[in-house]
């Protein structure tokens, strides 16, 4: 990968330069970030290995987990390195991968999250016709058409940073490498790359918050007609997409949707659509899920805790 200009690597200021709280944060998020990687592999088992596999929403929620853990895992090893470490650098070339990765990774469970809204509309709202719209052929075409978004979305962005040139400071205010941070110290005129950025991400981010929003909105106007248990399970499980779509989109709105500059509070709204949000994706589809809470029992306790009882009676 080429290098424009001198810099070979770059320095990351991190969340604190406290000691004490660099060990706090370290611990709390290497806790996070196991609990994370624990909580979606365990969705992802439950899921392929019941019959959940075959209902879309299940279909695209072991999508979802999957992202999970690639989004989260671009950034929080990194982060756990430098917080354990005096000199927090990372290299030119795994900034770019950061950038490229983080981006990839994320729309590509932005337009999953849309999928999810879509196949929740459909089952209220035109629950007769549910098995044709949401066939499982349109649901590959869905997941491939978030994979195809998140490469339209990705690619443009790192190639717009592999042309910036880097001459001068590399330190970043920051914990892990991000555009807006980079445009501030690169070497020329950014304020087209700046206003790129903003489209590119802002403004997208923004539209399909609001697309979201409307379809809960269709979904909850449609329940007055429900009976009560229908009304409580809807919900229940459209409560649970819609606070997954608040953690991630609003912080993430608040990062990329206005003047490409940085401010001290975008290390604490990252941590939300980095780590926060996808560590609670778990909690929040399984705690209040009785569906996912029983192909959970049946996956772990009858397939796995139950042969192991066999052969110890064997």
């Amino acid at each position: 990968m080429g290098i424009k200009g001198n810099v070979t690597e770059f320095i990351l200021f991190g969340l604190s330069d406290d000691p004490n709280t660099q060990i706090f944060c370290c611990i709390f998020f290497f806790f996070c970030y196991i609990s994370l990687l624990t909580g979606n592999l365990v969705i992802l088992i439950s899921i392929h290995f019941s019959h959940l596999f075959y209902q879309p929403m299940y279909y695209f929620l072991s999508h979802l987990s999957s992202m999970d853990i690639y989004y989260t895992s671009t950034v929080t090893p990194k982060l756990l390195q430098n917080l354990l470490t005096k000199r927090r650098t990372i290299s030119y070339d795994f900034c770019m991968f950061q950038i490229f990765g983080m981006h990839f990774f994320g729309s590509i469970e932005v337009f999953i999250l849309t999928a999810m809204a879509l196949d929740r509309y459909v089952a209220i709202c035109k629950p007769l016709h549910y098995m044709v719209i949401m066939s499982r052929k349109k649901c590959n075409l869905l997941v491939l058409a978030a994979w195809a978004g998140g490469a339209a979305h990705s690619f443009p962005q790192l190639s717009m940073t592999l042309k910036l040139p880097f001459c001068g400071p590399n330190e970043i205010d920051h914990y892990f490498c991000d555009i807006f941070p980079l445009l501030e110290i690169a070497c020329t005129d950014t304020y087209m790359s700046g206003v790129l950025v903003v489209i590119n991400s802002g403004i997208i981010v923004l539209i399909i918050f609001m697309i979201l929003f409307v379809s809960y909105a269709t979904i909850l106007w449609t329940l007055r007609t429900h009976s009560a248990e229908g009304r409580r399970k809807a919900l229940s499980t459209c409560g649970s997409h819609f606070t997954v779509v608040v953690l991630f989109f609003v912080p993430a709105i608040f990062s990329y949707l206005r003047p490409p500059t940085t401010y001290p509070e975008d290390k604490t709204f990252a941590l939300f659509y980095t780590i926060i949000a996808p560590m609670f994706n778990p909690l929040v589809y399984t705690l209040r899920n009785t569906e996912m809470k029983n192909a959970m029992r049946k996956v772990w306790c009858q397939k796995i805790l139950g042969k192991g009882n066999l052969n110890q009676l064997h």
